[in-house]
């Protein structure tokens, strides 16, 4: 929702950019951060972040990877990782990304000595054999959640250095969803599990 110029007397609050006061706020946040400078927004969602992160695996330009990083943004992930290609398709995050934290690893073995560097195990999102329901599944508190290619999935070498591998139950025709709608149930499973109040 757009909002016009700031009624005078304009707040003095450092967190207020005088720009957007003068001229209205256009872009797409919440209440609470209207007429706020993108630096100030980041800061205040960096105090509330949740302790896990989304990756994904980015070999042929997936396009489902914005709707990835809005769904971060949305629930509240402490960082995005791209794994692959360093460019990726920014119209599907409906520029929530400039309020995410996004990293670029080149390859997978990057990317997994990041992972065990943080401390953080390496949590497949795939319905292949061995898979487990994440529904029915315990999540750790400090994780990293990875989504693979629309089609192929994680990739083998991504699947190999994953501490388990969950798949999501479903009950239709289709084989699979797409890795943004996954995105948005695994957040939402681990935000079930782990919310802090």
């Amino acid at each position: 929702m757009t909002v016009g110029p700031h009624p005078k007397p304009w707040p003095q609050d450092l967190h207020f950019d005088p720009d957007l006061l003068a001229n209205g706020d256009t872009r797409n946040v919440v209440d609470h951060y209207r007429y706020w400078t993108r630096e100030a927004i980041i800061a205040d969602l960096d105090q509330y972040r949740h302790p896990f992160h989304v990756a994904v695996e980015n070999w042929e330009h997936d396009f489902n990877i914005g709707t990835v990083v809005r769904n971060a943004n949305a629930f509240m992930a402490k960082g995005v990782h791209i794994v692959g290609k360093r460019r990726w398709n920014r119209r599907g995050a409906m520029v929530t990304d400039r309020y995410q934290h996004v990293h670029h690893h080149p390859t997978v073995e990057e990317f997994t000595q990041w992972a065990n560097g943080e401390s953080l195990p390496i949590l497949g999102i795939d319905n292949i054999g061995g898979s487990v329901p994440i529904e029915t599944s315990e999540i750790p508190e400090k994780c990293v959640f990875v989504f693979g290619q629309e089609g192929p999935g994680l990739s083998q070498e991504m699947i190999s250095n994953c501490s388990e591998i969950f798949e999501i139950t479903q009950y239709g025709s289709t084989r699979s969803i797409n890795a943004g709608v996954a995105s948005g149930i695994a957040m939402y499973a681990w935000l079930s599990k782990n919310k802090h109040q």
